[in-house]
């Protein structure tokens, strides 16, 4: 009877994640450690390049699909997708099918520097043979008195015999240079972003309208606890506060306003709160039209409306015409 072999349980180590794996046979993906281990990549875009990578081919992979599946919005999804595409994991093309309409192709890299480099074509270089020019034989120049040749007739050409063209000697063989290699098929770069709009400010500002907007500011992480922003932050954005509480928005709706639906993971408080604040500025409020009081005419007791007490119309016609009777009889 033959005897098991027992293997020692491997030490758990005393901190750390401990993996407890079970071998998979069905439902499962190989994800690259490139991707989910990559430095650059938020959380959100490393779990949708996970999710897109284990899908199987053909399958839609919009923003309102993946929007719809998951509890992450539309413009978080978008920012991912943009991830993964400036990291190579990720490229869409639209492309033109029948009847005239535009789809858009989707392609998944799990390996992109790989499958850049298998992109690129390796050039082949074609030498061509260069000519041997045979040997020219030397003469052996023998001891003794070196005798000039006689010159001997001069041969005589006929009358249709051309003169003998004396051939320019061959020029030398170039040989050609290896073509340049192809560039490398890269990302093409974005377009320069226009620079953001200015921070509104209040029209008349003073100190109790700054203090009120810098302590609606600092309070914010009561409510929304991602929302914590430095003193720095809190003196750029007062004057964008300030001119909300200037137009007559309560506290309690411009801090509603500015914290409500925080993308996930949120990395740049300051910024978000300068953008909602540029982008959902309210108008101001119409001004109301002065209303003039009323006053009593000091000659015939009548309710008139005048800046200033006085005579009503009528009677300031009658003192008028009065006036000008005297006048006439004088």
């Amino acid at each position: 009877m033959d005897t098991q072999q027992v293997s020692a349980p491997s030490r758990a180590p005393s901190s750390g994640v401990v993996h407890i794996n079970i071998r998979l046979t069905d439902g499962y993906t190989i994800i690259s450690n490139r991707l989910s281990q990559h430095r650059g990549l938020s959380l959100l875009a490393i779990g949708l390049g996970t999710h897109i990578q284990s899908l199987p081919a053909g399958r839609r992979i919009g923003i309102k699909v993946l929007a719809a599946t998951f509890p992450e919005s539309e413009a978080a999804i978008a920012a991912g997708l943009r991830e993964l595409e400036h990291h190579g994991f990720l490229r869409r093309t639209r492309e033109r099918v029948g009847g005239g309409r535009v789809a858009t192709r989707t392609e998944s890299y799990n390996h992109p520097e790989a499958a850049t480099r298998r992109a690129v074509p390796t050039p082949v270089r074609h030498r061509e043979p260069v000519p041997v020019r045979e040997p020219v034989p030397v003469p052996v120049r023998e001891h003794g008195p070196v005798l000039a040749p006689e010159p001997g007739p001069e041969p005589v050409r006929g009358p249709e015999e051309p003169e003998p063209v004396q051939e320019p000697d061959a020029e030398p063989v170039q040989e050609k240079r290896d073509p340049a290699p192809a560039p490398r098929l890269v990302p093409p770069p974005t377009a320069p972003k226009p620079p953001p709009p200015a921070l509104p400010g209040p029209c008349r500002p003073s100190e109790a309208l700054y203090a009120a907007a810098a302590d609606l500011l600092a309070g914010l992480r009561r409510t929304a606890p991602v929302f914590v922003l430095s003193e720095d932050d809190v003196r750029r954005l007062v004057p964008g506060v300030a001119a909300w509480l200037e137009r007559g928005m309560r506290p309690d709706a411009v801090r509603e306003v500015l914290t409500d639906d925080p993308p996930v993971p949120l990395r740049h408080p300051a910024k978000l709160l300068r953008h909602r604040l540029t982008a959902k500025l309210p108008p101001p409020l119409p001004v109301a039209a002065p209303v003039v009081p009323l006053q009593t005419c000091e000659d015939c007791d009548r309710a008139f409306r005048s800046s200033a007490p006085g005579v009503c119309r009528g009677c300031g016609d009658v003192r008028a015409g009065g006036a000008e009777g005297l006048l006439l009889s004088a």
